[in-house]
């Protein structure tokens, strides 16, 4: 008999299966998850697959459509632009109050975790972002922001930056934005931050993630079949 803590863990097993295809691009942007079918692939019955693709929306990786089930969010650039301001606005003040009020112990995480990230390779053989990356860079920039007294302002950076996942690995993806020196702006605000320049640091910070940002909105313009399909959100 399955109880509800067995069928709780066999959700968040799915949620996180489910979470990896879609930033492997499995799905492509505002593509519909077929709940019977998707379910039966995954060998879990259809209420398991909504209860991890309700997480999943929580987070801006799905949608919820009433009565019609999910689909993947869409390459939207009016929700990207909004995303991106949000982003911008509150991580660069949390870094801020992270480099004012963090301390040694602090300090030690934030080179343990960019130790992580610089050791771990951004891509597998073939060319996806790698799952292990993605947490890398995930656990990076919340330390980063983790050294304020503010909690709360932490973990709404750490939400908006959940809802900024796709967006992040799209970019590789679909606007092969390849050419991106990614290991060298995490290297800069990591030593920004840790010299305490506060200024700096949200300057690159703010930088970084406007540069994904502006690569998609280059893609989706000049992709006509993209382009048709972009919604605003």
């Amino acid at each position: 008999m399955t109880t509800s803590t067995d069928k709780a863990t066999l959700a968040a097993t799915i949620h996180n299966r489910l979470r990896d295809e879609l930033l492997r691009g499995e799905f492509s942007p505002g593509s519909k998850v077929h709940l019977s079918e998707t379910a039966a692939r995954y060998g879990v019955s259809p209420s398991v697959l909504r209860e991890a693709l309700n997480r999943l929306a929580e987070r801006g990786l799905v949608v919820a459509l009433p009565q019609r089930g999910f689909c993947v969010a869409e390459l939207s650039v009016d929700g990207l632009l909004d995303l991106s301001r949000a982003r911008t606005l509150i991580e660069a003040m949390a870094l801020r109050e992270s480099i004012a009020d963090g301390d040694l112990g602090w300090e030690s995480a934030v080179l343990a975790a960019h130790h992580t990230l610089q050791r771990t390779p951004l891509t597998e053989a073939d060319g996806r972002v790698n799952s292990d990356w993605s947490e890398a860079h995930r656990q990076f920039h919340h330390v980063l922001l983790a050294g304020g007294t503010s909690k709360k302002l932490t973990s709404i950076a750490d939400d908006l930056r959940d809802c900024s996942d796709l967006y992040i690995h799209w970019s590789r993806l679909l606007a092969h934005d390849e050419q991106r020196d990614t290991a060298g702006e995490h290297q800069q605000i990591a030593e920004l931050t840790l010299a305490r320049d506060a200024d700096g640091a949200a300057a690159a910070l703010v930088a970084h993630i406007e540069r994904t940002t502006e690569v998609l909105i280059e893609y989706a313009r000049s992709t006509p079949a993209e382009s048709d399909r972009v919604a605003t959100v």
